[in-house]
């Protein structure tokens, strides 16, 4: 009988350091979902790392030199292309926050790569009325995630 965990994913999750935390191979597995559900079957990638080196990419791409929980970046390709762009989130972030909303860690990191996921799919909660919003509730729902970020700030 073979364990589901140990099929061939791509390996769409990038892991800084082994967090004992953190369940990678399920992460794995969310990621694809987010793949296809999400970007329409386009790839990605999901650094996961520590406060510092989000401060170092905030401060490098957005020029806001603080650390934040999760970063997106475009790829600039058209959505015809097969790369949709990279997501960095910050595991200190994901810890603080987890512990403050009453949820474990993995579940903080699916809320964080689901929001990543939005904005690579082109999504922005500042200027579309809602509809990034109403996108991460109803995935939030299918994958029975805990109050999603958008939600969080209202």
């Amino acid at each position: 009988m073979s364990d589901p965990y140990h099929r061939s994913l791509p390996k769409r999750v990038i892991f800084r350091k082994r967090w004992s935390i953190l369940l990678h191979l399920p992460l794995q597995d969310f990621a694809a979902q987010l793949s296809e559900l999400v970007l329409g079957g386009r790839d990605f990638a999901c650094l996961i790392t520590d406060d510092a080196e989000i401060a170092e990419l905030n401060q490098q791409y957005r020029n806001k030199p603080s650390a934040t929980d999760v970063l997106s970046f475009e790829s600039g390709e058209s959505p015809e292309e097969d790369y949709a762009g990279d997501i960095a989130i910050s595991i200190d972030h994901a810890r603080t926050q987890a512990k403050a909303l009453g949820h474990s860690v993995q579940d903080e990191v699916r809320v964080l790569m689901l929001h990543g996921a939005l904005h690579l799919a082109g999504m922005d909660h500042e200027t579309d009325n809602g509809a990034m919003r109403r996108k991460e509730d109803t995935l939030r729902k299918r994958f029975g995630l805990p109050k999603t970020l958008i939600a969080r700030s209202l």
